[in-house]
């Protein structure tokens, strides 16, 4: 048997009209088409600055955010140096830091008063 006449007059040597091969062809024309400005507007310069800017901003929103929980950690350890779980003031702690302070107020006072 032979496959003459079996696949209908007019078709391609695989099956499809030429009108079918023309829309194939179309398709893809279209397809590509797209895909190449894709391409452009990925590769254009102000798309690559735009990239850049916010892949920056996120770098420094990072650094930013890690920065501000450490603080806030410093923060929190060194309160509860001073505070108890209750949230008052340990006095046994306080009073010897405050005593260094004002010593150091009075001592740098006395230094300037001394150079004048």
């Amino acid at each position: 048997m032979s496959e003459v006449g079996t696949r209908g007059k007019g078709s391609g040597p695989d099956g499809r009209t030429a009108a079918q091969i023309e829309a194939d062809i179309y398709r893809t024309r279209q397809q590509l088409a797209a895909t190449l400005d894709e391409l452009a507007v990925a590769v254009h310069p102000s798309t690559l600055v735009g990239k850049a800017k916010a892949d920056a901003k996120a770098a420094v929103d990072r650094t930013v955010g890690q920065a501000f929980v450490t603080a806030n950690r410093g923060v929190e350890q060194a309160r509860a140096q001073f505070v108890d779980e209750k949230g008052n003031l340990r006095k046994e702690r306080v009073v010897p830091v405050a005593a260094v302070a004002a010593a150091v107020v009075v001592g740098w006072a006395l230094l300037r008063r001394r150079r004048k």
